[in-house]
């Protein structure tokens, strides 16, 4: 079916204006923090974007090669490979709103946390136990595979996040989850647009049927996790300066 809005004119709609917005109120609020403080943050969201083009790019066009989901006629200008010029714009762009929202945040400050080899244990091991879920579901197949992808990707970064400094970020959970919140839902309910679209569609063979509100809980999972991926690594980033500073 011919796409009512194309890949483009999605990120026109939904992605540009909150990160021209999100960006606006960072800068007037530029003067709050000082200038080595903010170098720190902008190398930190440059290097988290970078890697996540990295990390994203073959995971993404396998899942492409699979049929898990395809694009409307019309919706996409190009492709790379097998996934469309758009989506990697896209990659590279959902960091950056995410990473102006915490940065819109109050700064957290905490009392020093130091971090156990034995919490750091515990951390990795519940990546290893997402990872675990996320390879069952995938060798199931069929309805579970959607899912098991997205958790066996996500667990070696949450392993290595959370055995990083899980406390820190419990620490730190008001700023924490709302840093998380806020993106999520917004992604969740332009990912739900894009969809009725016809922008993209994902595809009933590989997915459980489940949804919340419409949206299959797949795509709500994906974005849950990307942006975990964001927000803990900038705090951790930002943690690790601190204390080396």
């Amino acid at each position: 079916m011919t796409a009512r809005l194309t890949y483009f004119g999605f990120h026109a709609v939904f992605v540009l204006p909150a990160l021209a917005i999100l960006g606006l109120v960072v800068y007037r609020r530029r003067d709050r923090i000082a200038a080595r403080d903010w170098r720190f943050r902008l190398v930190g969201t440059a290097v988290l974007a970078a890697i996540a083009l990295v990390y994203t790019t073959p995971w993404d066009n396998y899942l492409i090669s699979r049929g898990v989901w395809w694009y409307g006629d019309g919706a996409v200008a190009a492709t790379v490979w097998l996934a469309p010029v758009e989506e990697y714009v896209f990659i590279l762009l959902q960091p950056l709103v995410v990473a102006c929202w915490l940065f819109v945040l109050p700064t957290p400050s905490t009392d020093p946390v130091e971090v156990t080899r034995r919490q750091r244990l515990w951390g990795v091991l519940a990546g290893v136990a997402v990872g675990v879920v996320g390879g069952v579901l995938l060798a199931l197949g069929g309805g579970t595979y959607y899912l098991g992808a997205i958790l066996a990707w996500a667990a070696p970064v949450l392993a290595l996040q959370w055995g990083f400094g899980w406390p820190y970020l419990w620490a730190v959970r008001r700023t924490f989850a709302l840093a998380v919140a806020v993106p999520t839902l917004y992604f969740w309910v332009a990912d739900w647009f894009a969809i009725w679209l016809d922008i993209w569609y994902i595809s009933p063979a590989h997915t459980t049927g489940v949804s919340l509100l419409g949206l299959p809980v797949e795509e709500a999972t994906f974005f849950l996790v990307t942006n975990l991926f964001v927000v803990q690594g900038l705090l951790l980033f930002l943690w690790v300066v601190d204390r080396w500073r």
